[in-house]
């Protein structure tokens, strides 16, 4: 148990720093941490100054495996001894005499003023080098990298947290490194970058922009023997390690440097950045998990000469968005005109109309989209923007199309630039289009994404909870995220009950929310965007008896019709993407069609509510029990 320190008012000037071994100063003299664990627990504070850090995730990143019984008592003592260690705060931190280190909002928030943290100082001078012209930029970037003292936080990385955290400020401290060097070759200076150049494109190798920066520097140096090896080095590697050609930016270069001309490549710290050149993309998922031979699909598409569109279609909650805003981060070097994401629905899920979606794409990526009719109100032209997409290499993702009609004017027939629509339904309206349907994780896939969110070890311990788990949530990674959040806050739950909870279809959708995330709020999105009609098939279909697939037949005697009009309704909901349908070719009556578990309980949850589209009088031949245990095979277990 460690102990407190007796508390003593510390005055002055403290200086934090995470770029490099952790450390604290104050005014000038270094303050002894304590052991590794509390020094743990003030780098993950640290890393989220002014935020409140949650008391599970200080206790994972302290105890990444099992953690003790005694581990939130520990916590506190850490805390404790930090608190009067590092004194109350002083001016932006908080005010002077102010405590430092609170607890709030179920967590721990350290106070620190940007003076005092080298990755705020970092951060802010990065920020103001943004859209300055060469020397100026130059000199902000030059300070900015000033502040890094080698690997950060190297001393502390048996914690996985702490590690994340400190791959995360490298990948950041990289990025600024190009744009410096970038200037300086702006600047003629580009001798003064070739030989740091060299050294970090050896150890990061496909990172493209870096690679790109090595030629410049070495063509503007006059080595242009040894520019050309550096492409061909990277474009054997890239072929051989991605299948993958080089992008437009070090093509450009490329060519330059068999042309004998001093290019540059494009940067934003050579000139205010033209709206083309923008990136307005959500964050990379941290934890993504699973679908590697989708996005390998999405990846090739997309960096190919082929169509220039490709509609990723899936049912709620099945990480549509999150992959294609993988594969936007991923390919950044082959689309130098920009990347894009731009929601089609408003905040109440409604779909917007054409011309706010039109202004708001021209607005973003600087297309030149003249308004049509007279006097200009007819709203903007959609062909300027699809002639502009067509000549600029950008990449465009347009997330939750609600329908063909809401994007078939935005599609170019050719070009150089992409288009990416995320959709519930299959957009089978349109063409020519490349299509990557998003299945479900596998077990595995699941797991995995679990352990990521409540600790491998607590996953390790009880796997066939876990499992039970994933396929109580359908293997859907919306709901297994959500219940890796659940958990992550209610460590002592354990899994096996948790997984009790799920199995139980009358309050399985109730345990699947976590603060304003709820699988039952998508699935409700989902249905209300079902065809007229289709909600009342699918709530027929969602209470057949048994668990599992059915067939033609079965749908016929549950819908009460003909053949052909049970394989209609049975279509619409595929294409709805409400009803899963097998990947082989199969007769229509040798096929087995699905209603996944998630969407099962809701259609069967809005029967019992007397929902819109089932007939007020309806008898349904089964109820809720149908579904009363969720099924593991034994070989997942």
């Amino acid at each position: 148990m460690p102990r407190s320190l007796p508390r003593t008012p510390r005055p002055g000037t403290v200086r934090f720093s995470l770029l490099g071994p952790l450390s604290a100063h104050l005014d000038g003299v270094p303050l002894p941490l304590g052991p590794f664990k509390q020094r743990v627990v003030l780098a993950m504070l640290l890393s989220r100054p002014g935020t409140p850090v949650p008391v599970d995730t200080l206790t994972d990143a302290v105890w990444p495996e099992t953690p003790p019984r005694t581990a939130r008592k520990n916590l506190q003592v850490y805390v404790s001894s930090l608190r009067t260690l590092l004194g109350p705060g002083t001016g932006a931190a908080g005010g002077p005499g102010r405590e430092r280190l609170v607890h709030d909002c179920g967590g721990y928030v350290l106070r620190v003023a940007e003076e005092e943290l080298d990755t705020l100082r970092f951060r802010a001078l990065a920020r103001a080098a943004d859209g300055h012209e060469p020397h100026t930029a130059a000199r902000l970037l030059r300070e900015a990298l000033g502040l890094w003292q080698g690997p950060p936080l190297h001393d502390l990385r048996r914690s996985p947290q702490v590690e994340a955290e400190a791959e995360r400020l490298e990948l950041r401290c990289l990025t600024v490194y190009e744009d410096w060097a970038e200037a300086e070759i702006a600047l003629g200076r580009a001798a003064a970058v070739v030989d740091g150049l060299r050294d970090l494109a050896e150890r990061h190798p496909l990172r493209e922009r870096l690679q790109t920066a090595r030629m410049s520097a070495l063509h503007r140096s006059g080595r242009q023997a040894e520019a050309l090896a550096v492409y061909d080095d990277y474009r054997q590697l890239l072929a051989r390690e991605l299948g993958l050609e080089p992008g437009g930016a070090m093509t450009a270069v490329y060519r330059s440097v068999l042309g004998g001309n001093a290019a540059v490549p494009r940067t934003a710290v050579s000139a205010p950045a033209p709206a083309a050149r923008r990136t307005v993309l959500p964050a990379d998922a941290p934890d993504f998990t699973g679908h590697g031979q989708e996005l390998r699909e999405l990846l090739d598409a997309l960096g190919g000469d082929g169509c220039g569109a490709v509609a990723v279609s899936g049912p709620a909650g099945s990480g549509k968005t999150v992959l294609a805003v993988r594969a936007a981060h991923l390919l950044g070097d082959r689309f130098p005109d920009g990347r894009f994401f731009v929601p089609v629905r408003d905040e109440r899920s409604d779909p917007r109309p054409p011309a706010e979606l039109l202004g708001e794409l021209a607005r973003l990526t600087g297309a030149p989209c003249a308004r049509r009719g007279r006097g200009d109100t007819g709203g903007p032209d959609p062909e300027d923007w699809r002639n502009w997409l067509a000549e600029h290499r950008a990449l465009v993702v347009l997330d939750d199309v609600p329908d063909e009609r809401s994007v078939r004017a935005l599609i170019p027939g050719a070009g150089r630039g992409r288009l990416v629509l995320t959709a519930r339904t299959q957009l089978a309206g349109l063409a020519p289009v490349h299509r990557i349907a998003v299945p479900p994780l596998t077990p595995a896939e699941s797991l995995d994404l679990l352990g990521r969110l409540v600790g491998p070890g607590r996953v390790r311990v009880d796997r066939e909870s876990a499992l039970r788990i994933a396929y109580g949530c359908g293997l859907l990674p919306l709901a297994v995220r959500v219940s890796g959040m659940r958990l992550a806050v209610l460590r002592h739950l354990p899994l096996s009950e948790f997984a009790a909870r799920l199995a139980d279809p009358s309050g399985a959708l109730d345990e699947l929310a976590a603060g304003d995330v709820s699988v039952r709020e998508r699935l409700a999105l989902g249905w209300r965007d079902l065809p007229a009609g289709s909600g009342r098939d699918l709530g027929r279909l969602a209470a057949l008896p048994g668990e599992g697939p059915f067939t033609l037949p079965e749908a016929m005697a549950a819908l009460g019709c003909g053949e052909r009009q049970a394989l209609r309704a049975v279509e619409a909901l595929i294409d709805a993407g409400a009803v899963s349908s097998p990947d082989s070719e199969v007769t229509a009556h040798a096929a087995l069609y699905e209603v996944p578990r998630l969407m099962r309980l809701y259609a069967l949850e809005r029967m019992g509510d007397g929902g819109a589209d089932v007939p007020a009088g309806d008898e349904h031949p089964a109820g809720r029990t149908i579904l009363a245990g969720v099924p593991v095979p034994a070989a997942a277990v």
